[in-house]
């Protein structure tokens, strides 16, 4: 594996880890409630702002990654898609990139 497939690798996992320890540890002191966790994200328009940004990012990142996929028949890459909107685009970006990357592909 070379090293630029390593770091993609580190960074998914670090990217799936690192957001869902503040999910979990915010759901634990609120509730499992989904809905109050999307209200606690507009709390303010700097963190509204925030949160747009990356879901306009989540978007065109998935309409890469069909666009590729489509393309290169890589249909191991979609994947991606669900890691990108449950766990966020710190962690679907370089998953994607990671299994872009795979040699012969």
């Amino acid at each position: 594996m070379t090293p630029l497939r390593l770091l993609f690798a580190a960074l998914a996992i670090w990217g799936a880890i690192h957001p869902m320890y503040y999910f979990i540890t915010w759901f634990q002191a609120n509730g499992w409630d989904l809905m109050a966790m999307v209200d606690a994200w507009h709390v303010n328009a700097a963190s509204s702002g925030l949160v747009w940004d990356l879901t306009i990012a989540a978007v065109a990142l998935t309409v890469w990654i069909v666009a590729e996929v489509v393309q290169r028949r890589m249909w191991l890459g979609l994947i991606a898609i669900p890691a990108t909107f449950c766990i966020g685009v710190s962690c679907g970006l370089p998953l994607y990139l990671f299994l872009r990357s795979k040699p012969g592909t």
